[in-house]
């Protein structure tokens, strides 16, 4: 599934495309399942920012089969289920050999960076490719990498999240917002969500949510005030920006601490420096997360700690019906095209 223009999701187009090749380092796999990102819109429709050669492939994580290897490759075999690291590392920068890989000076991401995930085959150097327990299927490994890995960065690594705080996380019945729901609480913490729709905040509480209220229903930094007896959250979530980073922002207790990772609601907000400072609030950017913390995470999903949840899996020739559903909101949880 490819576009030969940027554009409307009309511009996506199923077709045959050459095979990729294999080096001698790589491990060609079969895809079966791969999961459709709200960046991948961005992509479709403007390039995000990127000088994408056309056309181009979409798909930044992925989940498959082994079916061929390079000749400095061995230890696998044909049929081998994998999953494969969502963004590929330079494994030799200062931040790499620290073990801080997600802030690699030289990543390349699938859909991005390579050709990606919306195909038949992908090769993939073997070090970035990993075993996929039977008891986690294709569809929730390709659902379990990115917004999950990130979510953990957010919550472990950048907040340091205690048993007994209070989370407040943003846009809970999305992929990222899901995630920091089930991680937060395997973490011990109390959570409150925020969710557009009714459906949605039901789905929010089903998931762990001890609270939940409507983002678009009044003042969210009032109701978050309101449920803590006016104390605030110890830690805010956010993967929206706009109105509702500063709305998250505002709901911090003394000493609070947000972590952000997305914009799509809006890159640049206005940041009063006077509050921040005089409450000591930390503000904190978060990437994805490092290689380990990906493996944390799928180990976890193996063991049914952290439970991913695909909205839909759609064959891979109705990509366009997929970015349809995330376009217009519609997930709960994360939505899956099956090539």
């Amino acid at each position: 599934m490819r576009f030969h223009e940027h554009g409307s999701r009309d511009v996506l187009r199923y077709e045959d495309a050459p095979d990729p090749v294999v080096g001698p380092g790589d491990v060609l796999v079969r895809v079966r399942a791969c999961c459709v990102n709200r960046f991948d819109v961005s992509l479709r429709e403007t390039g995000s920012r990127k000088n994408l050669p056309l056309p181009w492939t979409l798909g930044v994580e992925f989940a498959g089969e082994v079916a061929g290897w390079g000749s400095d490759v061995s230890g696998l075999a044909e049929g081998e289920r994998v999953w494969v690291l969502h963004e590929l590392t330079c494994l030799r920068c200062e931040y790499c050999l620290a073990g801080k890989d997600n802030l690699c000076e030289r990543p390349e991401m699938w859909g991005v960076d390579r050709p990606g995930g919306y195909a038949e085959y992908v090769a993939a150097p073997a070090w970035a490719v990993f075993h996929l327990p039977d008891t986690v299927s294709f569809e929730i490994a390709a659902a379990s990498q990115a917004a999950w890995v990130t979510a953990w960065h957010m919550l472990t690594t950048r907040a340091h999240v205690v048993p007994g705080e209070t989370v407040l996380v943003s846009a809970a019945a999305g992929g990222v917002g899901l995630a920091a729901v089930q991680v937060a609480k395997l973490a011990g913490a109390r959570v409150i969500a925020t969710a557009g729709s009714e459906e949605k905040r039901a789905f929010a509480l089903a998931e762990g949510a001890d609270e939940v209220i409507d983002h678009y229903g009044g003042d969210v930094t009032a109701q978050v005030l309101e449920l803590t007896d006016g104390r605030g959250v110890d830690v805010a979530i956010d993967n929206v920006g706009g109105e509702l980073f500063m709305a998250c922002l505002g709901a911090l207790r003394k000493d609070g601490r947000i972590v952000f990772c997305g914009g799509h609601g809006g890159a640049v907000v206005p940041f009063d420096l006077l509050p921040a400072f005089r409450s000591e609030w930390q503000v904190l950017g978060a990437r994805t997360g490092t290689t380990q913390e990906h493996r944390i995470v799928m180990q976890h999903v193996a063991e049914g700690k952290l439970t991913p949840r695909v909205h839909v899996a759609l064959p891979l020739e109705e990509t366009q019906e997929a970015h349809r559903v995330l376009e217009e909101s519609e997930h709960r949880g994360r939505v899956v095209v099956l090539p």
